[in-house]
């Protein structure tokens, strides 16, 4: 069996792999347990940084100065060490067991099991099988609580300053937002420390009044916070075509489901009902008839009793959607 690492790629667990059953074994045990330790620095969704960012705005804490952050951890999956993982879970798991169990599991029998599933993980490359001894499988349940146990250890030192000077951390996987009120060189030191405290965690960090993160553009417009929808240059407008056959009920959720995304996401009502135009032209791109969609978007704002902001651009309805 040859035996190589190559962390700049990733790699596929098999459907059918023996170790998958385990794998979403461990995160089921172990990635509730993460999520309550951490979620006050967890995002679930663009949504959850939009309404911490509002909290901000309310506390006084955003301000003509504020600047944002953002960062893009480098291959996490697959530059994880997997003896500074095994460390890492270990500690882990000792300091939210109660009588050195987790559940019904001995700390010792988790640790075995992780160390199983790590141990095989395999691929194939030209017709050729390698063991994977960096990292985690892409499509391993576990890969994701035992990279995000690594990375919680990792930005301790972030979480504790931004605490300290009442600002935003947050990351949703290998995705980091932050907020700064400090000169901009200062901020790139600090990041630029942490990016050389590990030799297997790298940032690639953007820092500007105006950020992409995840699926919405943030800005500080003149002290403003705004908050659009961001599209990828190379997206395309597809979505579920109207001809597919889906239930009727799942198509015609679609239009709502998209209309509510952009109310959530759009701090601004001339920003919503632009996106409620491309909205519109995807759906009729798509083959969505312009009376079904009609029809959706009357029975989202009449259900949450905005029609004023669809016949009038009502800023105040929109603001209580």
């Amino acid at each position: 069996m040859a035996r190589c690492m190559v962390p700049q790629s990733t790699y596929d667990t098999p459907k059918n792999a023996p170790t998958i059953s385990l794998s979403k074994f461990l995160n089921n045990i172990l990635a509730p347990i993460f999520l309550s330790v951490a979620r006050e620095t967890t995002f679930i969704n663009s949504i959850d940084v939009i309404r911490k960012l509002e909290k901000d705005v309310e506390d006084g804490h955003f301000r003509p100065t504020t600047k944002f952050v953002t960062m893009d951890v480098t291959d996490l999956y697959t530059m994880i060490p997997r003896q500074g993982t095994l460390e890492a879970l270990v500690g882990f798991c000792m300091k939210h067991s109660k009588n050195n169990r987790i559940g019904t599991l001995y700390i010792d029998h988790i640790m075995k099991i992780a160390r199983l599933i790590l141990d095989t993980n395999y691929f194939a490359y030209y017709d050729k099988y390698y063991k994977q001894i960096r990292g985690g499988a892409m499509g391993s349940a576990f890969t994701q609580v035992l990279a995000n146990i690594y990375m919680y250890e990792w930005e301790q030192d972030l979480i504790k300053y931004q605490k300290s000077k009442n600002e935003i951390y947050g990351r949703y996987i290998d995705d980091i937002f932050m907020t700064t009120n400090e000169p901009e060189h200062k901020i790139c030191q600090i990041l630029d420390k942490e990016n050389n405290k590990n030799v297997n965690i790298k940032i690639n960090y953007q820092i500007g009044i105006s950020v992409d993160f995840l699926d919405v553009t943030i800005q500080n417009v003149n002290n403003r916070l705004r908050t659009v929808l961001y599209h990828k240059l190379a997206a395309e407008p597809y979505i579920l075509p109207f001809t597919s056959e889906h239930p009727r009920h799942i198509l015609r959720n679609i239009p709502c489901t998209a209309i509510l995304r952009a109310a959530k996401i759009c701090s601004d009502v001339n920003d919503f009902n632009v996106e409620q135009h491309n909205i519109m032209i995807s759906l009729l791109l798509n083959g969505y008839p312009p009376k079904c969609i009609d029809k959706c978007f009357q029975h989202f704002f009449k259900l949450n009793a905005a029609t004023s902001v669809l016949t009038d651009l009502n800023e105040r309805t929109y603001q209580h959607l």
